[in-house]
C-alpha cells in the first residue's frame, strides 16, 4: 500500500518543533504548528494551506512571520487552526507592520480558535490592511475533556485534536484517512484502461460515500482508438479498487506526564502509525520535566507503547543535551519496546 500522508520534521530533533504532511497525489499539505520553518523554502510552505497551533510559545509559532513574508502579494488562503487566543496572537503579529501599501493584495488569513463548547472564527485580509473581521462564534458540541474532538473534517482525511496541560492548554493533533483506497494497476490494464483523472473522481465518490449504482464514464482504448464505455461505483469498485484501513499519524507537544495528559494523549494517538511525541528530558531530570511541563523520553515511550502505535519518533529535544541525542531515543525506544 503506498501511504497517502508523507510526513517529515521541519527541523532536528533539538530544533523548533513542526511537523510537514504532504497530501500525496496533490499539491496540498499540513503543516502543524509555527517554529522556526525557513528550511522548508516558500514552495513547500505556499502548499501549507491548513495549519494547526499547538499553542503560541515562541517556538511554536515565530515561523509566523516566515509563512507570511512568503506569502505576501499572493492570491493565498491560510486557515489556521489552534486553542483559545489564537485570533489575538495573529492579530498581534500582524500589528507588528506597517501595511500602507499592501491595497489589492489577495492574502487572507483565516483564524478557528477551540473554546470548550464554541468555535470563534476571524479572517484577516491583507487588501484592507489585516484590519479583522469581527469575530464569528459557533456552538460547537465538544466531547468530554481529555477525548478527542474534529477540528476538520476533509473528504480525503480528519484532523482531531485533544486540549493537554501545559500550565495553559497546548492541542495535540491526530490526522487520520476515514480509509484508504488502492488501485490495481494490473486488473486496470487487463481491461484496457488508464491510469487517468477519472480514478480522482471515482476515488472522491467513494470517499463522499456516493450509492454503487452512480454511473461513470471511462475512456477505454482498443487498438488505438478510443471508447467511452460506462461502468456503476460498485463495478469498478469490486474490480479495481481494494479498501482498506487508513493511515493515522498523530502529534504531541508540551504536556506534562499526569493521568489526564496520557488518558487523553492514548486516546489521540491510539493505533497510529507514526506517533511524533515530544522527549524534551531524560527520566534522571523527571522532576525538572514535571516543573516544566513537558514529558521525558522514557515517558513518552511508555504513552507509544499504551497507545499501541506502529511507529515512534521523539523530538523537540532540551539543548541540555546537545550531542545526547541517542541517549534520550533510546531511552524512548527502551520503554516503547518494553525491554
Amino acid at each position: 500500500m503506498t501511504p497517502s500522508f508523507s510526513s517529515y520534521l521541519v527541523n532536528d530533533v533539538f530544533g523548533d518543533p513542526g511537523l510537514y504532511v504532504e497530501i500525496r497525489w496533490s499539491k496540498h499539505a499540513l503543516l502543524f504548528d509555527l517554529g522556526h520553518n525557513d528550511s522548508l523554502g516558500p514552495t513547500r510552505l505556499l502548499r501549507a494551506g491548513e495549519i494547526f497551533i499547538s499553542h503560541t510559545h515562541m517556538d511554536h509559532f515565530i515561523g509566523f512571520d516566515t509563512l507570511l513574508r512568503v506569502a505576501l502579494g499572493r492570491g493565498k488562503t491560510f486557515r489556521l487552526f489552534g486553542p483559545p487566543g489564537l485570533i489575538d496572537n495573529v492579530q498581534g503579529k500582524l500589528r507588528g507592520y506597517t501595511w500602507n501599501l499592501v491595497a489589492g493584495y489577495p492574502l487572507t488569513i483565516t483564524v478557528m480558535e477551540f473554546h470548550p463548547a464554541t468555535i470563534r472564527q476571524a479572517v484577516f485580509y491583507a487588501a484592507n490592511g489585516f484590519q479583522p473581521t469581527p469575530p464569528i462564534e459557533t456552538a460547537h458540541a465538544l466531547t468530554s475533556a481529555g477525548h478527542p474532538f474534529t477540528v476538520l473534517d476533509d473528504p480525503m482525511f480528519v484532523v482531531k485534536a485533544v486540549v493537554l496541560n501545559h500550565q495553559i492548554p497546548s492541542f495535540a493533533y491526530s490526522l487520520e484517512e476515514p480509509f484508504h483506497i488502492n488501485v490495481n494497476k494490473q486488473k486496470l490494464h487487463q481491461a484496457g484502461l488508464r491510469v487517468g483523472a477519472w480514478l480522482t473522481e471515482v476515488k472522491r465518490c467513494v470517499r463522499l460515500g456516493l450509492p454503487d449504482d452512480v454511473r461513470l464514464s471511462v475512456a477505454l482504448y482498443d487498438a488505438h482508438r478510443r471508447k467511452d464505455r460506462e461502468f456503476t461505483l460498485g463495478e469498478i469498485k469490486e474490480r479495481f479498487l481494494t479498501i482498506s484501513r487508513g493511515q493515522k499519524i498523530a502529534y504531541v507537544v508540551d504536556a506534562r506526564y499526569d493521568e489526564a495528559n496520557e488518558a487523553a494523549i492514548v486516546a489521540l494517538a491510539q493505533g497510529a502509525d507514526i506517533f511524533y511525541c515530544e522527549a524534551p528530558y531524560l527520566e534522571i531530570d523527571a522532576e525538572k520535566a514535571r516543573d516544566r511541563y513537558h514529558l521525558t523520553a522514557r515517558q513518552a515511550g511508555l504513552i507509544a507503547r499504551k497507545a499501541n502505535v506502529r511507529e515512534l519518533v521523539v523530538f523537540h529535544f532540551s539543548p541540555r543535551y546537545t550531542g545526547q541525542g541517542e541517549r534520550l531515543e533510546r531511552e524512548a525506544m527502551e520503554a516503547f519496546q518494553g525491554s
